[in-house]
């Protein structure tokens, strides 16, 4: 394919050379004559393992080269990523200023370019909040050209994922490919970019491929950060943090793994609550600041004041609560958001019923009994016998169970507000009806 990259920093130096390398023809552009200059002469504009030779490479067989004319880039290309930087403006924001000189250029010069026929697909490769394609750059670039993004012209999103220092090993072995797509034919023509490449390639919609970069970097970061803490912590204490970390990264079935990565409802329990309490506490006698761990708690119950909010806004009084303990599959009500969430509805006044299978007031013993007389004493007034008897009373249904009984009883358009705490497994399909409220989108 003819591609033109445009920015030849970090992400586009990389991304021109590697696909250049794969057989593409490829022109580089960016407004820098000293890079422009650089990559003609076969060499590298960055300092990167490997870029310099394979540069040298690509530019000698003439599989590359760099110009800083935008209209010579897109007349001779039928496929264009944008490679430029998203800095942060002083208040934190993205700064997509030079996204939107770029898309105004290459706008410009499609204009020029109409008529030549074959659809050029313009992919964002620069990093960016999601909405930004959709809301400020597809406008852009519709205005420009005079023509209809996914129809005259192609547009997609295809963030990348390379660590400065082994950024073309990253490109070449790829941990995945992600396409967000317009339409299919600017998703084909991504795809057939990197054909022959490892890795599992997910398609999706615009939005999805720009938050996922940031969920890559968040939980890069928060890893980085919570190895760190919990380093100094162990420190404080006396004990060998790496010989604690490669016990827990040798548990591939809780710590690294799919396990509790989905976004649902807010974590409890007997064990979740009081360890991260204890540990936060062992830190602050220890004068270790562990701001991370130290509000994990906080964000778990800013999470549970998501619902009630949820239930607030419906202006409707008579709520049912499907659930009660902890997590599925056990009646331990101890430090169960479900019940913290219960107790928060019932002191606002809201008239409540709860139904949860594996929950009887009689058959609550010990700690659990206890627990549940101190945080809602009221319970056995609450405590419906049926599925049935809630979905009567209720004008407003909390799902926070996936008892297939509860699932299969739940009403489809017309009835109660269905706020979702956990997605059902219908979810998509209710996301569509009035009346649908899902907490774990």
């Amino acid at each position: 394919m003819r591609v033109s990259v445009f920015g030849l920093g970090y992400v586009g130096c990389v991304s021109a050379a590697c696909l250049a390398s794969m057989g593409h023809e490829v022109i580089g552009v960016d407004v820098n004559q000293v890079k422009v200059d650089l990559v003609n002469d076969g060499k590298a504009p960055v300092v990167e393992e490997r870029i310099g030779e394979l540069i040298a490479e690509v530019v000698r067989t003439g599989a590359l080269r760099a110009t800083g004319d935008v209209r010579e880039a897109i007349m001779d290309s039928e496929v264009s990523l944008v490679c430029v930087g998203t800095p942060s403006e002083p208040n934190g924001s993205l700064c997509t200023t030079y996204l939107e000189r770029v898309t105004e250029e290459i706008g410009a010069a499609l204009a020029e370019r109409a008529g030549q026929g074959g659809r050029h697909t313009v992919v964002f490769r620069s990093t960016m909040l999601p909405g930004t394609c959709l809301n400020l750059l597809v406008p852009i670039l519709e205005k420009s050209v005079g023509g209809t993004a996914g129809v005259d012209i192609g547009v997609a999103v295809n963030p990348e994922f390379l660590r400065e220092g082994t950024s073309v090993r990253d490109f070449f072995d790829p941990p995945k490919t992600v396409i967000g797509e317009l339409d299919p034919a600017s998703g084909d023509a991504v795809t057939a970019l990197y054909e022959g490449l490892p890795g599992e390639v997910f398609r999706v919609p615009v939005p999805a491929a720009e938050a996922i970069k940031y969920a890559d970097n968040a939980f890069h970061g928060l890893k980085i950060g919570f190895a760190n803490e919990l380093g100094a912590v162990c420190q404080a204490l006396g004990v060998d943090s790496h010989q604690v970390m490669d016990v827990f990264l040798a548990d591939r079935k809780l710590n690294i793994s799919p396990a509790y990565l989905r976004p649902g409802f807010a974590f409890g329990g007997s064990c979740l609550p009081k360890d991260l309490r204890s540990l936060v506490h062992a830190a602050r006698r220890a004068d270790v600041s562990v701001p991370i761990l130290a509000h994990v708690l906080p964000s778990n119950s800013d999470h549970l004041q998501r619902a009630v909010d949820l239930v607030e806004r419906t202006g409707r009084r008579r709520v049912g609560l499907f659930g009660l303990s902890f997590k599925p599959g056990t009646d331990d009500l101890r430090e169960s958001p479900l019940v913290e969430l219960a107790e928060r509805l019932f002191g606002k006044g809201y008239d409540l019923k709860i139904y949860d299978a594996n929950v009887s007031l009689s058959r609550l013993i010990g700690a659990n009994r206890e627990y549940i007389e101190t945080r809602l004493p009221h319970l056995a007034q609450l405590l419906a016998d049926s599925v049935d008897e809630v979905l009567e009373h209720a004008e407003v249904c909390l799902v926070g169970s996936s008892d297939p009984a509860v699932v299969s009883a739940l009403p489809h358009g017309d009835g109660p507000v269905i706020v979702d705490l956990i997605r059902l497994p219908d979810a998509e399909a209710r996301r569509a009806e009035p009346g649908y409220v899902g907490l774990a989108w």
